[in-house]
């Protein structure tokens, strides 16, 4: 089984909703890198959770996005097809994190999928 084990939340001024988020639930924010994209902590990791991130939105119809870890990313995108999703963002790489893509299911959600590997490139 997998899970959703990661959100992502676009917006057109990170940097307020950043505070937003921080000031109204508490949520810790670290910026990754040099990039527009805050982690997000949204609690204790012994409790039942998520974390995510803010990000800098691509296109202005981006919706908030739920990211599902999967054990071989190749794999699931041809399940996703074969069960009448669409991949609509091909795998990508990020670099010590893991391989991504995003995918509407057959109601049109939109969902990323993820493989971490630490050793990616």
């Amino acid at each position: 089984m997998e899970r959703v084990t990661h959100f992502e939340i676009p917006t057109d001024n990170p940097e307020k909703s950043v505070g937003f988020y921080a000031k109204t639930f508490g949520w810790k924010m670290n910026r990754w890198g040099e990039y527009e994209y805050w982690l997000v902590t949204t609690g204790d990791e012994k409790e039942t959770g998520i974390n995510g991130a803010i990000m800098k939105k691509r296109d202005p119809k981006q919706p908030v996005v739920n990211s599902i870890s999967v054990k071989d990313i190749d794999a699931s995108m041809k399940a996703i097809e074969a069960n009448g999703g669409k991949i609509v963002v091909p795998k990508s790489t990020i670099p010590s994190v893991g391989h991504l893509a995003y995918f509407t299911d057959p109601d049109g959600n939109i969902f990323g999928v993820i493989q971490n590997d630490k050793n990616a490139k």
